[in-house]
């Protein structure tokens, strides 16, 4: 059985897309709405369409506690998370992700992998920047990531992200959940986690959902502010893999891209963007420091 654990705030103009979609799967599943209290008609919606629904204070949300109470309502052996604005592209969007976790008698090697994450195709409003995001980050070939790729890959090894992915639930369980002492990122310390314990994470292009963000510069500095301070709590995940190099990187593909798709006229808000993200980043890690950025951007 599989169940799909999503957390809302207000998503009311969301769901009724997103449920109908998730009925429409070739594969049944049930669905488990943790709500932060929100004040529109998120709660009624998601009964409406046969959710669970379990809600919560707003002030107690917190991105990884959320999924783990939702988790704890889940009567599922494969976790799908999902977030409230993520609608699956096509019907067979769950049947591919979960493919490579499949525990089946006659391929037991496929034990080693826990967990998968989809594509995320941009929405059609999405701004240049944000569209070449989506594609550096989700691109059409299949991937299998372990240990053993970080020394390769650095910190890319372990993205994965809980707008769309799969988990085994014994092997969930197995490490305790996801991290909640995190503003965000709990997905990828999760998956770090996992390549730890040996088991191994599977990009599935083929599994896609519509999912993307128009974020402004101050948005962006604010996230990744959070990504910092986030990491720096968990000084064993910044050991394992660096991510100046991978900055660097994003930005040069960018630059190329915006300028093959006859955006160049979009490259100056790229560089301003990207000294936003890293200086957001980097206060992150040292917000110890100065610890007044914390209240103010957390």
């Amino acid at each position: 059985m599989i169940s799909v654990i999503i957390p809302t705030f207000n998503a009311g103009k969301f769901l009724e897309k997103q449920f109908i979609s998730l009925k429409s799967q070739t594969l049944p599943c049930e669905i488990i709405i943790v709500d932060s209290s929100s004040t529109d008609n998120t709660v009624k919606i998601s009964k409406t369409f046969g959710a669970k629904v379990v809600s919560i204070e707003k002030e107690a949300f917190n991105h990884g506690r959320a999924r783990n109470l939702g988790v704890a309502l889940a009567e599922g052996d494969i976790l799908v998370f999902m977030t409230q604005d993520a609608i699956p592209f096509n019907k067979y969007a769950f049947e591919k992700l979960i493919e490579p976790v499949e525990i089946t008698s006659e391929d037991n090697s496929k034990n080693k992998i826990a967990a998968s994450y989809g594509r995320q195709i941009p929405q059609e409003s999405a701004k240049p920047t944000e569209r070449f995001a989506r594609l550096y980050n989700y691109h059409d070939t299949p991937l299998m990531k372990g240990m053993e790729d970080v020394k390769k890959m650095g910190i890319k090894a372990f993205f994965f992200s809980n707008a769309f992915s799969c988990v085994r639930r014994d092997i969930f369980e197995e490490i305790n959940g996801f991290p909640e002492n995190l503003l965000m990122f709990e997905d990828m310390l999760f998956a770090a986690k996992l390549m730890q314990r040996g088991y191994k994470i599977a990009y599935v292009p083929e599994a896609k959902i519509i999912h993307s963000h128009n974020y402004t510069c101050r948005q962006q500095f604010k996230r990744y502010f959070q990504a910092g301070v986030s990491f720096k709590k968990n000084g064993w995940f910044l050991e394992l893999a660096k991510s100046d190099k991978e900055g660097v990187k994003f930005l040069i593909e960018e630059i190329k891209y915006l300028i093959k798709h006859n955006a160049s006229h979009w490259l100056i808000y790229a560089m301003i963007e990207a000294i936003f993200k890293y200086s957001g980043y980097k206060l992150g890690v040292n917000y110890d420091k100065i610890p007044v950025l914390k209240t103010k951007f957390s």
